[in-house]
């Protein structure tokens, strides 16, 4: 499976890098793919990912989200999106406001930043050095939550958990 990374941080390299060793094409979307050290080829524009990519992981901090979703644009349409974002009032007071403002939570707030996406939360409470260290699946494997409305979507984003050894 094509999976856009969107971001190259802790969780998205991590995830991306499990991915990768498990068989899928990943291909990692960041604002400057020229600064991200990662295999060549692999490193593109977040607009280039998400055109690339039939399933998305987004691992960026959440306040970039609507950066990410203007990027996209309509390239998001239909595309299955992991979300692996977290509020963190000290960094993005503006969209944790938001959020407990709505009370709905942030998976919901994410999907109305980007519309038309099917969006599953997904790898958010697991921290990434967990994610590296694990091991394949069995009993000291993290599990890992998943939350969406869109049944398909949760049924493949949890075939690419097992991908991953959880």
């Amino acid at each position: 499976m094509r999976i856009g990374v969107i971001g190259a941080g802790m969780i998205g390299a991590t995830l991306g890098s499990i991915w990768i060793r498990s068989g899928h094409e990943v291909r990692f979307g960041t604002r400057h793919p020229e600064r991200v050290k990662i295999r060549d080829g692999l490193s593109q524009t977040v607009a280039e990912a998400v055109s690339w990519a039939e399933v998305l992981l987004l691992a960026v901090p959440l306040g970039a989200t609507p950066d990410v979703a203007a990027t996209a644009g309509t390239a998001l349409m239909g595309k299955i999106v992991l979300d692996a974002t977290n509020p963190f009032a000290q960094r993005e007071p503006e969209a944790a406001r938001e959020i407990e403002a709505a009370g709905t939570g942030s998976g919901q707030w994410v999907a109305q930043q980007l519309p038309g996406a099917v969006v599953v939360k997904a790898f958010n409470t697991v921290y990434f050095q967990q994610l590296r260290n694990t091991t394949g699946t069995g009993p000291n494997a993290p599990g890992i939550p998943l939350a969406s409305d869109n049944e398909a979507a949760l049924n493949l984003a949890a075939q690419l958990v097992r991908d991953a050894g959880f």
